[in-house]
């Protein structure tokens, strides 16, 4: 974060929110840990650092407490999420050349995924989420407006790429419960959250709807919801993207619980909290946010905040 000159009294963070005419009631204790990111989005925690993309500039950031650097860069790929996987490597979505992108541990590009085991193409990569049994769910969002062509692949740990569930109108973020058997799946373009049952080999079965966000929010204006998170307690963690500034509920975190009900919000000063990751002790939440989003090179800022 940028210190002020000495002497000079710093403006708080929700003043130069309301002047810049986002979300006025955001939460205490947040730091700004990069304020000239270009659309982060897709973070994780992993060995002592943070790992998150900066789509506006197709490259996967690492933040080690420090400071942000460039762990690896791809022009063309369009990142949007980042994950480790089992073999010391890291997975990343390309949204926009359709690929599952590899990365080996020092952050060289590595062959990419470029289709499932029965020929299908990725339309759209969108979020990751490690099983914790060596496999990795990925969404692939659609070529979105009315067609919904939204779906779920699996990656298992020997590498082989299934199609595990479709239909789904602009599949986005995905999480896996802790007990390893419920999979929840962001429906972006229905203002919801699902969530199917994993089976043993990876399956997916028994959709459901958990929540509509248009009810989180009475229905005062469309929700459309991001990215998800799950923490050690089971609360759900819902990110969101506003589609228009200066509506109410932008910068808002939703927390439910597994049955849909709103626990608590966590407001940020950012238009867009699209995604986030925990802390090891869960008690900080990292945050990804964007302050523009109808232009290249989508402004936002990386933020960290108190998870409570």
């Amino acid at each position: 974060m940028r210190t002020h000159d000495s002497g000079r009294r710093s403006v708080p963070a929700c003043i130069i929110a309301c002047l810049a005419a986002l979300p006025c009631f955001a939460q205490s204790g947040i730091r700004v840990l990069n304020a000239d990111a270009y659309y982060p989005e897709g973070p994780i925690w992993y060995q002592d650092k943070l790992y998150y993309v900066e789509y506006g500039r197709n490259a996967v950031m690492v933040w080690d407490g420090k400071q942000n650097r460039i762990f690896s860069a791809e022009q063309g790929c369009g990142q949007s999420a980042v994950a480790p996987t089992g073999r010391g490597e890291f997975l990343t979505t390309c949204y926009d050349n359709g690929t599952i992108g590899r990365i080996a541990a020092d952050g060289k590009v590595l062959a990419p995924y470029t289709h499932d085991k029965d020929g299908r193409s990725f339309v759209g990569p969108n979020d990751l989420a490690p099983d914790g049994r060596g496999g990795t769910y990925f969404t692939t969002s659609g070529s979105h407006g009315d067609a919904i062509d939204g779906k779920v692949f699996y990656i298992a740990a020997d590498g082989t790429v299934s199609l595990k569930a479709d239909d789904v109108h602009n599949a986005n973020g995905l999480a896996v419960s802790k007990d390893g058997t419920i999979l929840y799946v962001v429906e972006t373009d229905e203002n919801r959250l699902l969530k199917f049952r994993i089976g043993a080999d990876g399956s997916l079965s028994d959709r459901r709807i958990v929540v509509n966000l248009d009810d989180l929010a009475h229905h005062a204006v469309h929700i459309w919801p991001d990215g998800v998170k799950i923490d050690s307690r089971g609360q759900i963690y819902l990110g969101q993207s506003a589609r228009e500034y200066h509506v109410p509920y932008a910068g808002v975190i939703f927390v439910i619980d597994a049955a849909g009900k709103l626990l608590r919000k966590l407001t940020l000063p950012s238009i867009q909290v699209p995604n986030f990751a925990f802390s090891p002790d869960e008690r900080t939440l990292y945050v990804t946010a964007l302050d523009q989003f109808d232009k290249p090179p989508y402004h936002g800022k990386l933020y960290s905040i108190p998870n409570r």
